[in-house]
């Protein structure tokens, strides 16, 4: 079976929701054990759980802060305890983006991009590294975003955070690949999940006429992506950039 991850464990940082149970419900499709995290919609985390069992697949759940790094420390040891491994990463919890004017961020709002694009990637990553090189294995996927490459206006923190996470995973990757350990990034564009439910329509619209391909993407195209990257069949590829956006940014 192309793209399998049997036998694999992987944890998708903020996947009660949205893309990222998108991303951990491709995973688990593909045969992996999927570690769902949340940190406060213990609803939602719950319906995703249950989701992703009536799909077949093995799932469990961790709440932590994947911006705090001690409690990120006890989710890996936790995960590594339960299944003896942690073979594929995907740092995507993030909290809201508000557009804003330059002049009307504040330097806390700026921080909290860095700690959750930059930061949590480091905190996920020095723990599960340790067992990552002792087994000369693993996975890490960050979920970026097209708002970098487009150097969307009015969005300086969110481009400055992902600029900033992209330029970490292409230095990781060079710095990891001797121990059999890939880091690739996945890009979307703008995916309409629940988080964009009271954005307004007009700006929904015209950036639908700007897609290429003519349709909204969703996070099962996102979570397959992903896939790709976690296989063995992209076990020559890391440093890399994908965008998952329909062609808004074919390079």
């Amino acid at each position: 079976m192309p793209f399998s991850l049997d036998k694999k464990v992987a944890l998708v940082t903020g996947s009660s929701r949205g893309l990222g149970r998108g991303i951990a419900l491709a995973l688990g499709k593909a045969g992996a054990k999927v570690c769902l995290n949340y940190l406060n919609d213990s609803g939602s985390a719950e319906d995703t759980l249950t989701m992703l069992r009536n799909e077949g697949v093995h799932a469990s759940m961790f709440r932590a802060d994947a911006s705090n790094g001690e409690q990120v420390n006890f989710m890996i040891e936790a995960i590594e305890e339960k299944f003896g491994s942690l073979d594929i990463l995907v740092p995507n919890a993030t909290p809201d983006q508000p557009q804003k004017p330059i002049e009307e961020y504040d330097t806390e709002f700026y921080r909290q991009m860095h700690d959750f694009f930059v930061m949590s990637p480091l905190y996920l990553a020095r723990a599960a590294l340790p067992g990552m090189k002792k087994r000369g294995y693993g996975r890490i996927v960050n979920i970026t975003s097209e708002v970098f490459h487009c150097a969307v206006p009015e969005f300086s923190a969110y481009v400055a955070a992902k600029g900033g996470q992209i330029g970490w995973s292409r230095s990781m990757a060079k710095e990891l690949a001797p121990f059999g350990i890939t880091v690739n990034t996945v890009a979307p564009g703008w995916i309409p999940t629940e988080r964009h439910e009271q954005d307004p329509e007009e700006a929904k619209n015209e950036y639908f006429k700007t897609i290429p391909l003519g349709r909204w993407g969703t996070p099962e195209d996102v979570g397959n992506a992903v896939v790709y990257y976690s296989s063995d069949e992209a076990s020559f590829i890391t440093g890399q950039t994908l965008c998952v956006n329909g062609g808004r940014t074919p390079w």
